[in-house]
């Protein structure tokens, strides 16, 4: 699997990337084919993510960054193929997996700096609480980015995104929320969108203005509320710089109350919610997110029966992020008795310096199976086609699906699927092709 584009080239492709460009790219003897989709699902739940489509000795076809077609070998045709594109790049598995790409639906990715310090503070005992009511925390990461120009939060930015792409990830969203003021607020979502034009992933864009109530405003919380609802969501919203909006519902930062006003401000302006809920208590925030109908629901560590209950039925996904809950020592969410209630689960990195400062969603996959419980085939859902559908993508990403955008990675030999998770500290990934177009190989 040779190719002259190295990862590094990444943003020297974006040219032909942007301009509609892709060809054709046809991939040969595939040992298995993963997460093929022939009745375009938008997620899985319950009993059915334990379900994944698999098709052995396979090819798959993509014209100009979409999936055309894919079949078992002894059903290609390369010479009609061929000949209805001129520019077809071919590349042969040699037996390995070809996966669709991760898809990131939770990440602080645009941040400056990092707060490994805090790292000691936590080894020494110290709560996520009491790290950020000594400074630390979101307010650290604040002042960091204050102090930061958008230039360079971009040029820091753009290296965490490369390191995911090669990491298999081909869809992320992306919060502010380390600005806290407006400016800063709109200096993040800015270069959120310079990380959407100049990159072929795919990039949602979420405010969250409502992460932390700012220093300035400690013995007057309702006077940044009013800002978040009258200043800044109006800005944000008039110069389209956001998909969706987010608050941060749960002990010690915004009340039920408080986070209801916020995204009914949002919704006003079309911005649909994703809320942070219940990672330190049970907060009301899944209530919350049910109630206005958010895209998602994440953290969840504290989830009990009230909980689900509220959850079943409703069009929020519970996302989960175990890496988050890892690197805190949290409680871990109750995925299986989540499952077992007939509820979908996706699956994120929550990307961030202080509580989860990995991008990789292999290892998202591995923390699932070990701590979670979680079979591979479920993992495999909840990071693809439910992570997907918590983005809002799942009608383009999240499967190997005819119309679907050719966003893939081939991996290096291995025995089975199962050795994705399994093997949780190998590199398993060749080859990563992000709208059709070959991206890195080793």
């Amino acid at each position: 699997m040779k190719t002259e584009n190295s990862f590094f080239d990444i943003c020297y492709l974006r040219t032909l990337i942007f301009h509609g460009m892709a060809g054709g790219l046809l991939i040969r003897n595939i040992g298995t084919l993963v997460q093929t989709d022939s009745e375009h699902f938008l997620s899985r739940r319950g009993e059915e993510m334990s379900e994944i489509g698999t098709l052995d000795d396979a090819y798959l076809y993509a014209r100009d960054g979409i999936i055309s077609g894919f079949g078992p070998m002894r059903d290609l045709d390369e010479r009609t193929i061929s000949a209805e594109c001129s520019d077809l790049e071919v590349i042969d598995a040699g037996g390995s997996f070809v996966f669709p790409s991760f898809c990131d639906s939770h990440t602080h990715i645009v941040y400056a700096g990092s707060r490994e310090k805090e790292f000691r503070d936590k080894i020494r005992g110290l709560s996520y609480e009491e790290i950020a009511r000594r400074g630390g925390g979101i307010l650290n990461s604040a002042k960091l980015l204050h102090d930061t120009s958008e230039d360079e939060l971009f040029r820091q930015s753009a290296e965490r995104i490369r390191e995911i792409i090669g990491l298999g990830t081909g869809a992320v969203e992306i919060k502010s929320g380390y600005g806290l003021n407006t400016d800063d607020e709109l200096k993040m979502l800015r270069v959120i969108r310079r990380i959407k034009n100049e990159f072929p992933l795919e990039v949602k864009a979420t405010f969250l203005g409502a992460h932390a109530v700012p220093e300035e405003f400690r013995n007057d919380r309702e006077q940044y509320i009013d800002v978040i609802i009258n200043e800044m969501i109006p800005v944000v919203a008039a110069e389209d710089l956001a998909d969706y909006i987010d608050v941060f519902c749960d002990r010690g930062f915004f009340t039920p109350g408080e986070t209801e006003r916020i995204v009914m401000a949002g919704l006003k302006y079309g911005l649909r919610a994703k809320i942070h809920a219940n990672e330190l208590d049970y907060s009301g925030g899944i209530q919350v997110a049910v109630k206005y109908g958010a895209l998602s629901a994440d953290h969840l560590e504290c989830t009990g029966e009230d909980e689900i209950k509220a959850l079943l039925g409703s069009e929020t996904m519970p996302t989960l992020l175990p890496g988050s809950a890892f690197f805190l020592g949290l409680r871990e969410p109750p995925a299986r008795r989540m499952i077992e209630a007939g509820l979908p689960i996706a699956l994120a990195s929550d990307y961030n310096p202080g509580s989860s400062p990995s991008g990789n969603m292999k290892l998202v996959m591995s923390l699932a199976c070990i701590k979670l419980r979680m079979l591979p085939e479920e993992v495999l859902n909840a990071v693809t086609i439910n992570s997907a559908c918590a983005m809002g993508l799942s009608e383009t990403h999240g499967s190997v699906a005819v119309g679907k955008t050719a966003n893939l990675f081939i991996t290096k030999a291995m025995p089975s699927f199962e050795f994705m998770p399994y093997a949780f500290g190998s590199d398993l990934i060749d080859t990563v092709i992000l709208r059709g177009n070959i991206i890195k190989t080793v």
